[in-house]
């Protein structure tokens, strides 16, 4: 008797499940961006030591460790989670949201406008700001929402302007503040800040915050609506087939509108956990800081699931922070965007292996069908 082993190809991992397909592609980014390190000239050994430094604290060059690294690791990677679950949260409901930065912006203004006028009143003070920033961000995702399910607007396009009416919106707002200048505003009183005496401790005085409670919070509520509730049926329902829920009662346009505000909520609230967490006073911004744009990355690559976009976050997290450690091992900072652009990419070929597969499985069991009949 014969026993018959299976070949696994890329065609296998590639058309298997969403787990094993992000840690394809993850494995791919490292392995292409090692070998160009290689072409280079550099030492591959240096970006690996840079992110044990950063997930582990430790320097194998110099046989210390300082959490600190592990402390602001965390830092970077919760507005990187927080926009991810909000392009996740739309793309559950079929929709595209490009315009998380600019809702990432818009509640990032509000929690800074807040923190700079609210009566300094403990706890208030800084819940007024959270959910202010959070009903901004729900506010401006919310108007795209509208455009889309009233008048068949596409959201890509609406979402991409608006990022930029956000970014000119937020320096005619913050620069008539009484105090501000080109760059900042005055600072912020301790009332408002998400700063953490015992999270900053235990990781060696980083910035570690208060925000990560509301990260993990985020998590959480986007899981609960989405595997939990009728609400996310309904919007998974919507995703898969726009038609079929209408028929099926489902009111498709109420849900546009609910996906694209709860997708803004998300990235108001990461603007609020930079503004309030990281900073000790309000900032005039001059430029995108690529939150919104990199949470796309971070949905797409984690499946849009709540676990998915978690660990990938950390990830993209893990890889800004290492940045400056891979400089002074000598490896282009870079890399870090090239490895991340090819997980995107990688993930983005999906469609186009699955086609290709399915071609192959034609061609090899239809004609043996035919000589059958």
């Amino acid at each position: 008797m014969t026993i018959k082993t299976k070949r696994f190809s890329l065609l296998d991992i590639f058309t298997g499940s969403n787990a094993v397909i992000s840690a394809a592609v993850v494995f791919l980014g490292f392995l292409v961006a090692t070998l160009l390190l290689v072409i280079i000239g550099r030492n591959p050994a240096g970006m690996y030591e840079a992110i044990l430094q950063v997930v582990s604290g430790f320097d194998s060059r110099r046989g210390t460790w300082n959490v600190r690294y592990v402390g602001e690791w965390l830092v970077i990677s919760m507005p990187l989670i927080l926009c991810g679950l909000s392009m996740g949260f739309s793309a559950k409901a079929g929709l595209f949201n490009i315009g998380a930065e600019g809702q990432y912006i818009i509640g990032l203004t509000a929690a800074q406008i807040i923190a700079l006028s609210f009566a300094q009143i403990s706890f208030l003070h800084l819940f007024a700001a959270v959910l202010g920033a959070i009903a901004a961000g729900a506010v401006w995702g919310g108007i795209a929402g509208f455009l889309k399910a009233r008048y068949k607007v596409s959201e890509v396009v609406t979402t991409i302007m608006m990022n930029y009416i956000a970014l000119y919106l937020h320096r005619l707002v913050t620069l008539r503040i009484p105090g501000s200048n080109s760059f900042s505003t005055p600072a912020f009183s301790e009332t408002v800040m998400l700063s953490s005496g015992f999270l900053s401790s235990i990781t060696n005085n980083s910035r570690l915050n208060n925000g990560l409670w509301f990260t993990i919070a985020a998590v959480l509520i986007y899981w609960l609506i989405m595997e939990k509730s009728t609400l996310g049926f309904s919007m998974r329902a919507t995703g898969l087939n726009r038609e079929a829920a209408f028929y099926a009662g489902i009111k498709v346009k109420t849900n546009i509108v609910i996906a694209l505000s709860i997708s803004g909520a998300f990235a108001g609230l990461a603007g609020a956990v930079v503004s309030l967490g990281i900073f000790t006073q309000g900032r005039v911004l001059t430029a995108f800081e690529g939150y919104g744009f990199e949470g796309i990355a971070v949905a797409l690559a984690g499946n849009c699931s709540a676990i998915g976009m978690s660990v990938m976050g950390l990830l993209f997290g893990m890889l800004k922070s290492a940045q400056p450690l891979m400089q002074s091992r000598q490896i282009p900072k870079e890399i870090v965007s090239i490895i991340i652009g090819l997980v995107v990419v990688f993930i983005s070929l999906r469609p186009g292996i699955q086609m290709f597969a399915e071609w192959r499985m034609k061609k090899k069991y239809l004609p043996s069908k035919n000589e059958g009949e």
